[in-house]
């Protein structure tokens, strides 16, 4: 097996991807380290959910979320290979979010099930997400696609967190 450290962020530098050298506070970091806290909240939900589209779906955000994470990792003025699916994505959640139908009133998290309170700490999580990609956005370039995946998740997380009171 492969070492698990390799002693290079010891001096409060990482690597974006290509092994670019920055700070460990850079604001693709900062982002990503963001991205990969919900990636793990969304993968509690997952093991939670009865097999079936939903389950389907959270795993497929789950492994765009990583592809979000490699765009936000490549240096300015290189190519990620790695093809996104943010539209797509966004398309499915809308579907799902246009056949719910809310109840009214405010919500409070942890009144109904426990799997609907993890929801919304997911929810939560990833409006944190988006507010890291609008403030990354205003140094480097952000895929449009991304911030609006990101919106839609959130808005996606309420509706299922509610289905699951």
């Amino acid at each position: 097996m492969k070492q698990i450290y390799t002693k290079t962020g010891d001096k409060g530098e990482t690597s974006l991807r290509d092994g670019v050298r920055v700070a460990k506070d850079d604001p693709r970091i900062e982002a990503n380290g963001e991205l990969d806290h919900l990636n793990a909240l969304l993968g509690v939900v997952r093991s939670m959910l009865p097999e079936g589209s939903t389950r389907e779906l959270i795993y497929c955000l789950q492994r765009e979320l990583m592809s979000i994470m490699s765009h936000v990792a490549t240096p300015e003025g290189r190519t990620n290979p790695r093809q996104l699916r943010t539209q797509e994505l966004t398309l499915q959640m809308e579907s799902a979010i246009g056949q719910f139908q809310p109840a009214g009133g405010f919500v409070i998290p942890g009144n109904g099930s426990t799997l609907s309170a993890i929801i919304h700490t997911a929810r939560t999580q990833a409006r944190t997400v988006e507010r890291r990609l609008w403030s990354l956005s205003r140094q480097y370039a952000v895929d449009e696609s991304i911030l609006i995946m990101m919106n839609r998740l959130s808005d996606y997380l309420f509706v299922l967190a509610n289905e699951k009171e």
